[in-house]
């Protein structure tokens, strides 16, 4: 009896990291719901402006961690980085909840304020993402069978608080008073403060591993004045500064995002392709991780309008009145994860199934099957808006189902290939080969800016020479990019599994 329970059960510490987690992603996916009304509706930013702005701030989300994943390695530690990561973003999103406050009084004041609470909220987020998710796996021994049990039990966490986030964001913040957009920013900073009272008051206690010793603690070999408290907050300052910065001349002077983002994948294939050591079979397995992470760029460039594009057509063209209650814009933004809590199971269950009959389809397979999800999801409300004047609104129907088929789509893609990449990068690159990963998920997020900007708000845009002249011609878009990415995937994706060996 007590062997069983120590084979089934769960340690508790992995449910500290789970509320840890759920709180941060409350706070996140919460602001995120709010950010590109807040940009239009308070701020009076145009949504060309708002949309590659969201497109910076998102692409920048992305490729922190990897400075942060880093730092903690070396020098401070898992736990340390989660909390200073935690304290930081909390800062920004208080400093967000002033420029809510002041962007009618002092516009100037407010703008200055914006930026910092972003690059805030980026800076923070590069030492908390990473470094929390690490812990789960160092949580249990080497081939613990618990461990994939565990990393799903994490992930309903992360879908929990981003289902209750934007509820409660959208609840206090989206009234239709701009004004109120500053409550959603408090209470994501209060949330943000939870996560990490959490981890302080529960961390050294049951974040151990099999063997009862704390985790994440500071590296043995980390120098011992880089730990002194002036150097860790004047570390922080300094990155938070640069990431502020980041963030306004990408937005403000000179968009040099997708050329960074180029350069660091180009970088890492030079570092990785030119290593004498690597076998011919090790090769041809990174270059399906760079194919692979390359098809992820059209999934996530359509998938991460939610925050954007589609944003401006729940508030302006779905009808969100029920009678007795007007559905908050940003309520919308919780389906994902809502859909992402009841279809994961049904995925699980339909991948072990195949699996006992051998008809599991490879990987790749899978992904393109998540990248015609999307596709689908998009032709679905393609057609709910196609001949609708601008002036009617449209049932909350069609967004309702575009969004269960994008998250299935995302269920096809995402944990498999974070799967995949774990699988076939070599050992002494794995951590390289993963900022792969998310560098291309990263250029997704700043394409889904610059696509989101092609919203036709009565006028006429152009991608390729092709005109936007209304909603149907701009989901069409999405349709025919994520369609094609799909078929070229399906079709290489016998050759992709020979080349996984």
């Amino acid at each position: 009896m007590t062997e069983n329970k120590v084979t089934t059960s769960h340690p508790k510490g992995l449910y500290v990291l789970f509320a840890t987690e759920m709180w941060e992603r409350f706070n996140y996916y919460g602001m995120r719901a709010i950010l590109v009304l807040f940009m239009t509706k308070a701020l009076l930013f145009d949504k060309v402006f708002a949309s590659q702005l969201y497109g910076s701030y998102t692409g920048l989300i992305y490729l922190t961690p990897l400075l942060g994943g880093y730092i903690a390695d070396r020098y401070w530690g898992n736990k340390r980085s989660i909390l200073m990561g935690g304290i930081v973003m909390a800062l920004g999103e208080f400093i967000l909840f002033f420029c809510g406050a002041l962007y009618h009084s002092s516009p100037e004041l407010s703008s200055l304020l914006f930026f910092s609470g972003l690059g805030c909220m980026i800076a923070g987020n590069g030492f908390f993402k990473p470094n929390i998710s690490s812990l789960v796996g160092q949580l249990y021994a080497k081939g613990d069978k618990r461990i994939d049990a565990a990393y799903t039990i994490f992930y309903m966490g992360i879908n929990v608080g981003g289902a209750i986030g934007p509820i409660i964001c959208g609840l206090v913040g989206d009234t239709g008073n701009p004004a109120d957009f500053k409550w959603a920013f408090l209470a994501g900073g209060i949330a943000m403060l939870i996560s990490v009272v959490t981890l302080k008051l529960l961390h050294d206690k049951f974040v151990v591993d099999v063997e009862g010793k704390t985790l994440g603690l500071t590296p043995d070999n980390a120098p011992v004045k880089l730990l002194q408290p002036l150097a860790i907050i004047g570390g922080l300052i300094l990155i938070s500064l640069t990431t502020i910065g980041l963030v306004y001349v990408d937005a403000k002077i000179f968009s040099y995002l997708f050329y960074l983002l180029i350069a660091c994948i180009l970088l890492i294939a030079y570092i990785v392709f030119s290593d004498k050591n690597l076998t011919g079979l090790e090769k041809q397995k990174i270059g399906v991780i760079f194919t692979v992470s390359f098809f992820v760029i059209f999934f996530w460039s359509a998938f991460e309008q939610a925050g954007a594009s589609l944003t401006f057509f729940a508030e302006e063209q779905t009808q969100r009145d029920l009678g007795f209650f007007v559905v908050p814009t940003s309520f919308f933004q919780s389906l994902n994860s809502i859909f992402v809590v009841t279809l994961a199971p049904l995925f699980a269950w339909l991948w072990l199934q195949l699996g006992k009959r051998n008809a599991e389809p490879s990987s790749p397979f899978k992904m393109a099957a998540g990248l015609f999800l999307l596709a689908l999801g998009y032709l679905w409300i393609a057609f709910g808006v196609k001949d609708v004047q601008p002036s009617i609104k449209v049932s909350m129907i069609w967004l309702t189902g575009m969004y269960a088929m994008h998250t299935s789509g995302e269920l096809c893609l995402s944990p498999i290939g974070l799967s995949l990449v774990n699988k076939l990068a070599p050992i002494k690159f794995a951590s390289l080969l993963m900022a792969v990963w998310f560098t291309a998920n990263a250029f997704a997020n700043k394409l889904a800016g610059v696509l989101s900007a092609l919203y036709p708000d009565g006028k006429t845009t152009y991608v390729i020479g092709f005109p936007i002249t209304n909603l149907y011609d701009f989901f069409m878009m999405f349709v025919v990019m994520a369609g094609v990415a799909a078929v070229i995937l399906f079709f290489l994706a016998s050759k992709l599994k020979k080349m996984m060996d």
